[in-house]
């Protein structure tokens, strides 16, 4: 294997492991490629021969992993070596997760560095960036993470990471009201005296954020500094050294659980259920409409644009296709991932808005990438239902260049609800501007994406809205590919 060169969805510059001193992490089109520098070299070994990688790999918990031999060692420095990993597409980072997904990161984090101690091993480093969620499900993917444990030791060096980078930003969630996507602008987490800070006096002695708050402020403003920054505690009976650790991690993953919020509840999150301009025949003719399309067009990849609680996107995955589910709403999309997890289906949810994307982050936004980079040219079919209008009337955004990016977030395929403007939610967000927006048509929708696209199908539901499926300018058109009048209302 020579050097590996980034792939398109990996714009060339990205490094985002080069804080990690064991090693580089590259991509290349279908893997993740990670570099072990000589001076880690001998662990990482270890680590690769011990049961404990065997046993994590097998459960799912830890990405697999394959030593890739160079065939020239022109950029490998004597020492070093090459791993292998699959691309987990896509990456998804921890401002994009739901409640739930935090949580489900921490607890899988709590869950390898209690088998890590077991075996003898544990976890230098302890953060939500360490995790990426393959579908539903979370993935430890950062294998130079393990090093041997001290026997004598009962202290994990990671116990304060894991505080600030996944426990404060839950608990200021919860108490706070602080979105869990600002974490975007706190690489190392919060500090305990922020938190301290903003509670009120009578929710500081709160038993939850007693010891990781409270106490934790009044002690670094004295300036005593955790026992985790000096020298580690010692015992010399390793079985209680382990005892202590497991302790620790136990209350841990007792304080995460503590961070779910009850019933939370939005205005999408019950969209469905109480939308009253979908008369039950009009639902189910677009569920006829969108199934038809799935079943004939058979895409591999799907991206559901304002996924709400998943309906389409579960449908999607019911049909054969890896889905990525992208909504702002983070409640209405914890009930989708949730759903996910449970029916084992490949679904990843991104809590996010498409008009105003996730930046690129990091050293000089090379650590990170932009929601775009992760999501252009992906993807075989783009759902767009029941969302043209938000775009046109809450965020502003003038037709063709609508048209313009789902041109280059698809491949092929684009299903499209048009709203027309008689429509009640329409009118609802009009708000008097019927001057700029009163006056759209469908026409001017399909003038607007002839650019980009041209209608392969089109039917109209009962409340008089439409489900258009474009495809691709520039691609062949199978003229039998709806000779049979598929998914007609």
């Amino acid at each position: 294997m020579t050097r590996p060169e980034c792939s398109p969805s990996a714009p060339p510059g990205l490094e985002p492991t080069f804080r990690d001193p064991a090693g580089q992490l590259q991509f290349t089109q279908d893997h993740a490629v990670r570099r072990i520098r000589a001076t880690a070299a001998e662990q990482m070994r270890a680590f690769l021969a011990s049961p404990l990688r065997r046993e994590l790999e097998k459960s799912g918990d830890l990405i697999a992993t394959e030593v890739a031999e160079p065939e020239d060692d022109a950029h490998t420095a004597k020492g070093e070596f090459w791993l292998r990993h699959p691309r987990i597409d896509p990456i998804s980072y921890p401002w994009e997760w739901t409640p739930a997904q935090w949580r489900a990161a921490a607890e899988l984090t709590l869950r390898v560095a209690r088998k890590a101690i077991d075996a003898g091993w544990t976890l230098k480093d302890a953060t939500p960036l360490n995790v990426l969620f393959a579908g539903a499900r979370p993935v430890f993917v950062d294998v130079p993470s393990f090093e041997r444990r001290d026997p004598h030791s009962s202290v994990w060096l990671a116990y304060g990471q894991f505080v600030r980078t996944f426990l404060l930003p839950l608990l200021a969630a919860k108490y706070l009201g602080w979105p869990l996507q600002t974490t975007l602008f706190w690489r190392d987490g919060y500090e305990p005296d922020a938190l301290y800070r903003a509670l009120p006096k009578w929710r500081r002695f709160d038993p939850r954020l007693l010891d990781v708050v409270t106490l934790a402020a009044l002690l670094d403003k004295k300036g005593r500094k955790p026992r985790t920054a000096a020298r580690p505690a010692a015992t010399t009976d390793p079985e209680l050294a382990a005892h202590i650790l497991h302790k620790r991690l136990a209350r841990l993953n007792k304080q995460i659980s503590h961070t779910a919020v009850t019933n939370e509840k939005s205005q999408w999150s019950r969209y469905e259920r109480h939308a009253s301009h979908y008369r039950p025949a009009d639902v189910e003719a677009k569920q006829n409409f969108v199934r038809a399309v799935l079943e004939r067009c058979r895409p591999r990849r799907v991206l559901d644009i304002g996924a709400n609680t998943g309906t389409y996107s579960l449908m999607a995955a019911e049909a054969g296709a890896n889905v990525v589910a992208l909504d702002s709403d983070t409640a209405a999309l914890e009930v989708l991932w949730r759903m996910a997890a449970e029916q084992h289906k490949p679904v990843t949810a991104l809590a996010a808005n498409i008009a105003r994307p996730t930046p690129a982050a990091g050293w000089r936004n090379r650590e990170q990438f932009s929601l775009l980079d992760r999501l252009t040219g992906n993807f075989d079919l783009v759902l767009m239902l029941a969302v043209i209008h938000h775009l046109i009337l809450r965020e502003q955004l003038p037709l063709t260049h609508i048209g313009e990016l789902c041109a280059t977030l698809t491949r092929r395929w684009l299903l499209l609800e048009w709203v027309p403007p008689a429509d009640p939610m329409f009118q609802e967000w009009l708000r008097g501007r019927d001057d700029l927006y009163g006056h759209l048509s469908e026409d001017d929708l399909q003038r607007s994406f002839a650019p980009f696209f041209h209608v392969a199908e089109r039917t109209e539901l009962g409340n008089n809205r439409v489900l258009l499926l474009f495809e691709r300018a520039g691609v062949s058109v199978d003229l039998n590919f709806f000779s049979s009048g598929a998914g007609a209302a």
